[in-house]
């Protein structure tokens, strides 16, 4: 896969006149990256802190969804967000699903992970390296949360829900703002005084009890790989078949049902995101 590069300050510079949009949300991106950078070994939270711009004053999660903004002025970032996959296929395949709209192979966020695990891999070399490691650590964090979303390994005619119409409650929404956004705002709201910290320290709790003997599992590479996204992006379009799309019809209201029973997906995908996304980069900077 290519390596894309810019200029990140001139960048940055315009975020704030840009407007933004949805990966997992802001909020949901925040939970992994403050997930993530609690778990950090010694080497990677100081790779990461000297890494960081500094505006984001060490917090990782502040800078969670620069991905997002930057996509519209950064064009050729648009298809690295997502691996969408044929309809009611439910697998993901690197060869038949990472491409871009004009076949371009490897433009995926499956391929981007790979690209910007290799670029971060060359912070410990000796010799100057030619990437902007920064923008490198900021890409690779937003899409490590973006893979754990399922539908953004989603169906192809739909956009990964997209397009697909629905009410959430009363308000006019598409099934994937949904899972980016509403899911985890409503659980906010309805369970945490609309506090994100309280939503993650709970995540953080059932990661070191509930899901305590799980967690290996969800670090681990097979084969001695650095990442893993394939694996990810596989769990990701069967959890899009078996619950975000199930049952879901065009201009259908959503409600507690789908709020409860979808829940759980969420907040098992953003810990698993987080978790991830630590022993990834403890294992990129030792």
């Amino acid at each position: 896969m290519e390596c894309y590069k810019f200029q990140l300050v001139a960048i940055v510079s315009l975020v704030l006149l840009l407007p933004s949009t949805q990966g997992w949300g802001k909020d949901g991106h925040a939970i992994v990256c403050k997930i993530a950078q609690s778990r950090l070994s010694d080497a990677a939270a100081d790779a990461v802190k000297q890494l960081l711009p500094a505006y984001a004053q060490n917090d990782l999660s502040s800078v969670c969804s620069w991905a997002d903004t930057v996509r519209f002025y950064v064009r050729w970032s648009g298809p690295l967000h997502f691996a969408d996959s044929p309809d009611k296929v439910c697998n993901y395949d690197f060869k038949r699903d990472c491409k871009d709209q004009n076949g371009v192979k490897g433009r995926c966020v499956v391929g981007a992970i790979s690209n910007f695990t290799d670029q971060l891999l060359t912070y410990n070399t000796k010799t100057k390296t030619e990437y902007n490691l920064t923008q490198a650590l900021l890409y690779f964090s937003h899409f490590m949360g973006d893979v754990h979303q399922p539908l953004h390994v989603g169906f192809t005619s739909d956009k990964g829900g997209n397009t697909i119409a629905v009410r959430w409650f009363k308000r006019k929404e598409n099934l994937h703002h949904i899972w980016d956004v509403n899911i985890i705002e409503t659980a906010e709201e309805r369970f945490y005084n609309s506090n994100i910290d309280d939503f993650t320290a709970d995540l953080q709790k059932n990661i070191t009890k509930g899901w305590a003997n799980q967690i290996k599992g969800w670090e681990t590479c097979d084969n001695n790989k650095i990442s893993c996204a394939d694996v990810y992006a596989s769990e990701g379009v069967k959890a899009a078949c078996d619950w975000a799309y199930k049952d879901v019809t065009e201009d259908e209201t959503l409600s507690d049902d789908y709020f409860e029973s979808r829940l759980p997906i969420v907040q098992l995908r953003l810990a698993q995101g987080g978790v991830r996304l630590a022993a990834t980069l403890n294992r990129i900077f030792g």
